[in-house]
């Protein structure tokens, strides 16, 4: 049994597939299928069922490859011992966000975080909390920055800030009538939401306390992954939506006039960095935190007063 063999069934079972598994790891594809089969023989099981499409690992495989991947983040972790050594942070940062965060925050901190680990490159992509589940339990990135909690036993999740969030209303709302508002005195048929596999849906939803297919309006289904989008909507279309509290520094005068806060407790949600239980690059990874931190608001830095909506 080798480093490379549980490398190699690692990627089996993350791309679910022997070719592109061979791709990912710069190999021809027979050199990893007969390393595959070799650990196999030595095992004496067999770790995946070839005759399906995509590869699925056998019930056996599953536990042994789970186990692959413990192994090999703790191989990693002496090279990472040397490198805490260095003084200079190198090497690459791979880093999924959800995209009701992303906008807010990875501009203002993208510039500062260069400038000060110019050694580390950092490879950002924005995906649901779903697909950043997936790609943190395959190990295909090093943490991510979403909305918590996950209920996820085997994810480590580190509380970043809590971001209230607040309504935004157009000038027909009843809600535009009121300085202060709770969940109560949304009407769920003007509110425009977003669309399935968002956390922040669900949080919305959970904020209305109603959990019914929600169209925006009785005579149009509208479907969305972006909060800007929804902020237009109730600008060109009417209604009202619900923002994150961070959404309000792109805002102009006229468009401030149109939101209206919660009353206390105030609806919140906690942003984490996400990582495996024995994750790697501890010091890239506080490094982000970091940045994060100097730039949101020392007062989201604490729940207190804030009711956090589950997803």
């Amino acid at each position: 049994m080798t480093i490379v063999q549980l490398e190699y069934i690692v990627a089996v079972d993350t791309y679910r597939s022997f070719v592109v598994a061979a791709e990912k790891c710069f190999v021809t594809q027979p050199t990893l299928s007969m390393q595959v089969q070799k650990l196999e023989d030595t095992l004496g099981v067999k770790l995946f069922d070839r005759s399906k499409q995509p590869v699925t690992p056998t019930e056996i495989g599953i536990d042994i490859i789970a186990q692959a991947r413990t192994l090999l983040a703790e191989s990693e972790k002496i090279k990472e011992i040397i490198t805490d050594r260095q003084k200079e942070l190198s090497g690459e940062l791979k880093v999924a966000i959800i995209p009701t965060v992303s906008p807010y925050i990875l501009p203002k901190i993208l510039r500062g975080f260069v400038e000060k680990y110019p050694q580390v490159k950092l490879i950002v992509w924005e995906q649901t909390t779903e697909q950043i589940i997936l790609q943190l339990k395959n190990g295909t990135i090093d943490c991510g920055i979403l909305s918590t909690p996950l209920h996820e036993g085997n994810l480590k999740e580190i509380p970043v800030f809590y971001e209230n969030f607040v309504a935004y209303v157009s000038k027909n709302s009843k809600l535009s009538k009121k300085k202060n508002i709770c969940p109560e005195d949304i009407d769920m048929e003007e509110i425009w939401v977003l669309n399935e596999g968002h956390c922040m849906r669900e949080q919305v939803l959970n904020i209305c306390q109603r959990r019914k297919a929600t169209k925006g309006f009785q005579h149009f289904e509208y479907n969305t992954g972006s909060v800007e989008t929804l902020k237009r909507m109730v600008d060109q279309n009417n209604g009202a939506t619900i923002l994150p509290e961070l959404a309000l520094s792109d805002l102009n005068d006229k468009q401030l006039d149109k939101v209206r806060y919660f009353r206390s407790p105030e609806p919140a949600r906690e942003v984490s960095i996400v990582v495996q239980n024995n994750f790697l690059k501890r010091r890239m990874i506080d490094a982000l935190r970091n940045e994060i931190l100097e730039l949101v608001p020392k007062r989201m830095r604490t729940k207190k007063k804030k009711e956090v909506i589950d997803i």
